[in-house]
């Protein structure tokens, strides 16, 4: 596991490799983009877990923080959708300078997964396969959850009123909008975000792409079926453990612990060379 900073030189990104532990050159190797605010601090010990994993089986991976978050450089108002797709790209880059003309698949969680899509459909060399895990693909309805999920936590934390938050975020659009539960977030992405539909986030051909979700995922399942319906190689697979991206995970004796079946999930798609993974279809309607 090695730390390291990378990136052009006004935008330095903070990231740690984790070679192969066979100790050989490795056969494949995975980027994980992963998502923002508390959903990444939530998720930070699964993806440590999900990169040691990977490296044991003899694939390089990269895991990085992109500018303004995590341990990179800059604030938390600082962060823009389009410059953290150049951050993706970026990314790939380094993994490609370490790794070497290996295969290579993505993996984004959350807004990493959208992220991905953009910078996978923009750039000359992408990666092979890409794997989307709960992909925000809805910004107005992400953002809302946001909101509710932020004046839960005051509730439920500092005892206020119940009647007058749920009030207030009815009646103010923009009510805990700049700080969402504690990550500040600009007027720029604010919009950005309220702008995102599915219909925007588009896939490139040149690659495969899995969708894993919650089967009561209704959005990402529809976007999934009418990229294949266009003859894109697209797959959906259910995603049936529940992650709570934006509740409190610290309940008694779960703290440390990092759940089994979506380890093991991803681990199964992204341990195979990118673009030698079979790509589940689900036909239901």
């Amino acid at each position: 596991m090695t730390p390291l900073t990378f990136g052009p030189a006004g935008r330095r990104l903070f990231g740690i490799f984790h070679a192969p532990a066979t100790g050989l050159a490795p056969a494949s190797a995975v980027l994980l983009c992963p998502p923002m605010g508390q959903e990444l601090f939530r998720v930070q010990r699964f993806l440590r877990v999900l990169s040691d994993r990977l490296a044991r089986a003899g694939v390089a991976v990269l895991r990085f923080d992109y500018h303004g978050t995590g341990d990179s450089p800059g604030d938390d108002e600082d962060g823009d959708m389009a410059g953290w797709q150049d951050d993706v790209a970026a990314a790939h880059a380094e993994l490609r300078r370490r790794a070497g003309a290996v295969p290579v698949a993505w993996c984004g969680a959350r807004l990493g997964a959208t992220l991905a899509a953009a910078a996978a459909h923009a750039a000359a060399q992408g990666p092979q396969h890409l794997l989307m895990w709960d992909p925000v693909l809805d910004g107005g309805a992400y953002l809302r959850a946001l909101r509710e999920a932020h004046a839960s936590v005051l509730i439920k934390s500092f005892c206020l009123p119940v009647s007058g938050l749920r009030r207030r975020l009815a009646a103010e659009p923009e009510a805990f909008a700049e700080g969402p539960l504690g990550y500040g977030m600009s007027e720029t992405l604010r919009r950005q975000l309220r702008e995102l539909a599915p219909y925007h986030v588009t896939l490139s051909p040149s690659h495969e792409t899995t969708v894993m979700a919650m089967p009561c995922d209704m959005v990402a399942h529809a976007w999934a079926q009418a990229l294949r319906a266009q003859d894109l190689p697209v797959g959906w697979v259910p995603f049936e453990h529940t992650w709570g991206w934006t509740e409190d995970q610290q309940r008694p004796g779960q703290a440390t612990m990092v759940p089994a079946e979506p380890l093991q999930q991803l681990l199964q798609r992204l341990r195979a060379p990118a673009g030698a993974m079979h790509l589940t279809v689900d036909t239901t309607a």
